[in-house]
Parts: C-alpha cells; sequence; structure tokens
C-alpha cells in the first residue's frame, strides 16, 4: 500500500496565530503607551511568522481525509519485535522501551473520524529516517494504545 501524507494547517493552528494577530491588532489600538503598542507589533509579527510555518496536521492525498501524527521513538534492539508486532496486532508494541533511543521511530497517521490509522516502521540512517516496513492499514479501535 502507498499512502502519502501532505502537512496541512489544522483549526487549531489558524486559531492560534488568528488570536495572536488580533490581540497584536488590539494593543496597537488602544490610546496607551509605547511600550503596550510595542508588544502589540511582536504579537502581529509572531502571528505572521506562524502563518508561513505552522502546519500540525496531514492529509491523505487521495483521499484528502485529515489525520494527525503521533511518533513513538525506540532503541535498535526493537525493531523486530516492533515489526512483527505491526504484522500482527498493533496493540502488543511493548510501550515501557519507549524514549530508551532514537534509532527506531514508529509514526502513526490517525483520524477519529474516518476510522482508521496508518502505522510505518523507520530506522535512523545517518542524517534522515528510511522507511523499514511497509504501511499498515488498522481501524483506530486496534491502535488506541499507540495514539494515548
Amino acid at each position: 500500500m502507498e499512502k502519502e501524507f501532505i502537512r496541512i494547517r489544522s483549526v487549531k493552528d489558524i486559531v492560534i496565530f488568528s488570536t495572536l494577530i488580533i490581540a497584536g491588532a488590539i494593543l496597537i489600538a488602544l490610546p496607551t503607551g509605547t511600550a503596550v503598542n510595542i508588544t502589540g507589533f511582536f504579537l502581529i509579527f509572531a502571528g505572521l511568522i506562524l502563518i508561513l510555518v505552522m502546519k500540525s496536521a496531514y492529509k491523505d492525498t487521495e483521499t484528502g481525509v485529515r489525520y494527525q501524527k503521533k511518533e513513538r521513538f525506540f532503541q535498535q534492539a526493537m525493531n523486530a519485535p516492533i515489526s512483527s508486532a505491526l504484522a500482527s496486532k498493533p496493540d502488543s508494541v511493548d510501550l515501557s522501551e519507549e524514549d530508551k533511543g532514537n534509532a527506531v521511530r514508529l509514526d502513526i497517521y490517525f483520524s477519529k473520524t474516518s476510522g482508521k490509522a496508518y502505522l510505518q516502521l523507520f530506522e535512523y540512517v545517518p542524517y534522515k529516517y528510511e522507511p523499514c516496513s511497509k504501511i499498515y492499514e488498522y481501524g483506530i479501535e486496534n491502535v488506541q494504545k499507540l495514539i494515548k
């Protein structure tokens, strides 16, 4: 299965940078001192920067469904157990070994509206993560333990 996810702006992102820009404009419009106006300009500038860089949601290029992403990092020794768990039962991944290394990354894309989750395992090769498993599709009820 070949899936491709692209980064997009979520509603949360839009609310954050809109709030910053509106708050900054209000501070500039108020008849107050220079320090408050400078703070207003700073808030507007921060909001404009966030418009350019903040994208925290993902979209499936085929279907257009929006997904959230969760990343979990493991040590190299966990590569084989996680690979076998992904092929049969993803909830059996041992999360007590998480964050003891970063040689293996498990990406989980999930959408509660569609009820689907996609999992893929990556291995760290100097300077980047390379896929070391295919993309597995499961119902979201099968990966509840992984997305908490």
